[in-house]
């Protein structure tokens, strides 16, 4: 009986053995299995600390209830894919159209309204009266990206916003194409060298030089600026004279104006003296959208694009 009672014992830790060993999908090498444990899984994706103008971020969950304050930051933040995640939006956020609309101004914000939509999560571009450590005090993680200085830091702005709200893949993918997108058109323009251009911002002809991130992109693209010599001190947007302008005679004349000023290649034309310069004589003022030109997201694309497309009518091709 004791016999027969240590071979069924036997038995059955064979059978059980061999089970064990089918969930292993495959027969025994004699190489030791390794045991999966919780640090073999990949690392959760927040709390996430990013980087933003005004010191480090911390992000404890995944916001849900972000408000932007940046026009430019709204246009990234929907096209990584984070638009569901957006709950209120400044005044001068009209893009993509699906945005949300709010009458929260970005330039004088009201602390106890920005406050009120409970956010997680607030991104801005400025930090007029203390709006960040205001912010910081009620508790609410404030992200600041101040304007980007040329395309490179665009970029980086836009992957920050994608680790601050569970995009990142998104967003790495986003720049990626508009970096080679860019690339492209910049290379196109190689015979553009040596022409000039004047961007005009209104009609009391404030532009911008080199050292903004407009006037970064007609540096990429070989244009000479003719703010940059403008004897304005102190300033990366010096307000030009009407002499300046005619003395300097740009080849290339780019409207940033046209929607809230109504100015076209037409209006610029009947300007007194204007007919003396060359981009007037020869049609090349290009009308762009006042809000594509202010801000440094996702369009950027489409700015660059225009102005290709200008200069390789100016050389014919």
């Amino acid at each position: 009986m004791l016999k027969r009672l240590i071979v069924l014992v036997g038995a059955s830790l064979l059978a059980l053995a061999v089970a064990l060993a089918g969930c292993g999908g495959g027969a025994d090498t004699g190489e030791p299995v390794a045991a999966t444990t919780a640090a073999d899984e990949p690392p959760a994706a927040f709390p996430v600390t990013v980087e933003g103008d005004s010191g480090p971020v911390e992000i404890p969950a995944e916001p849900s209830r972000i408000v932007s304050l940046s026009s430019t930051a709204t246009e990234s933040l929907f096209a990584i894919g984070a638009g569901d995640q957006v709950l209120a939006v400044d005044d001068q956020s009209n893009y993509p159209p699906e945005a949300p609309v709010t009458e929260l101004s970005g330039f004088q914000p009201n602390l106890e309204a920005i406050a009120g939509y409970e956010p997680d999560l607030v991104v801005a571009a400025y930090d007029p009266g203390g709006l960040v450590e205001g912010l910081e005090r009620l508790g609410i993680a404030v992200l600041l990206q101040d304007a980007a200085p040329d395309l490179e830091a665009a970029y980086a702005q836009i992957e920050t916003l994608g680790r601050a709200t569970g995009h990142l893949e998104e967003a790495e993918a986003v720049t990626a194409e508009m970096q080679a997108e860019i690339e492209e058109l910049i290379a196109s323009a190689e015979g553009a060298g040596g022409l000039s251009v004047y961007h005009e911002l209104g009609l009391d002809f404030y532009s911008a030089t080199s050292n903004t991130f407009i006037g970064s992109i007609y540096e990429r693209l070989g244009l000479e600026n003719i703010a940059d010599d403008a004897e304005k001190a102190g300033t990366e947007y010096p307000q030009l004279s009407v002499e300046h302008i005619v003395a300097s005679n740009p080849d290339l004349i780019v409207l940033a104006d046209t929607k809230c000023c109504g100015q076209t290649a037409e209006t610029v034309a009947k300007r007194p003296g204007w007919q003396r310069i060359d981009a007037v004589r020869s049609g090349n003022v290009v009308e762009a959208d006042d809000d594509i030109t202010s801000r440094w997201g996702p369009r950027t694309v489409d700015f660059v694009a225009l102005v290709v497309d200008a200069l390789a009518q100016m050389e014919g091709r």
